[in-house]
């Protein structure tokens, strides 16, 4: 009996030191994790919105309501997760950054940002996380993302034959669903634009 509540007091001594290490782990590297993560949404942003002088969340906005917006469009594969505005060195709007999260890649969800000015033309998109097939999917940075570019042809589609328009996109050879995941994600943050966003301006907007 004695022998069993020593084994008991060493166990929970062994468990509660353990818990303690890793909240002081948690604690030492929770800032450092939360400033990279803001670091790479800051150089996303800068990636779709090179000429923005500085980006200001909107003032109101909220995932629920976003994602009713989608679901009512026929995109609920995928999530808006945030909406920044675009300003100039005056504080006006140039346009928006949206955050994208698709949830149909083959290998998890793919989130990227999409910028997108005032008159609905597509700056860019720039990928924040992916975790596709070596070598396959994970071409998306290469191969997907340099076609969305400086066009104004939503929707997208892609084709497997060779774009021949400026609303078609080349898919990944061998990465058909990656593609099509990452094309959704593209015409979702598009659709929210038009649906919610055309028109807002830069009173919605407040600086971060």
């Amino acid at each position: 009996m004695k022998s069993m509540l020593k084994d008991a007091a060493i166990l929970f001594v062994i468990t509660l030191a353990a818990g303690l290490l890793l909240g002081c782990v948690y604690q030492l590297t929770k800032e450092p994790i939360a400033r990279q993560e803001a670091l790479a949404k800051e150089r996303a942003s800068r990636e779709v919105f090179s000429d923005a002088a500085s980006f200001a969340g909107l003032e109101g906005f909220e995932e629920e309501a976003a994602q009713a917006v989608l679901d009512a469009g026929g995109y609920a594969g995928a999530s808006v997760n945030e909406v920044q505005t675009a300003l100039d060195g005056d504080g006006n709007a140039l346009g928006y950054v949206i955050t994208v999260t698709s949830h149909e890649g083959y290998g998890g969800d793919i989130q990227f940002t999409v910028g997108v000015r005032a008159d609905g033309t597509l700056n860019g998109i720039s990928l924040l996380s992916i975790a596709e097939t070596a070598g396959l999917g994970m071409q998306a940075g290469d191969v997907l993302v340099p076609q969305f570019a400086g066009k104004n042809a939503y929707p997208y589609v892609y084709t497997k034959t060779g774009a021949a328009a400026d609303n078609e996109i080349d898919a990944i050879s061998g990465a058909t669903v990656t593609t099509k995941a990452v094309t959704d994600g593209v015409n979702a943050g598009l659709y929210y634009f038009h649906t919610a966003l055309n028109g807002a301006g830069e009173g919605a907007a407040h600086e971060e």
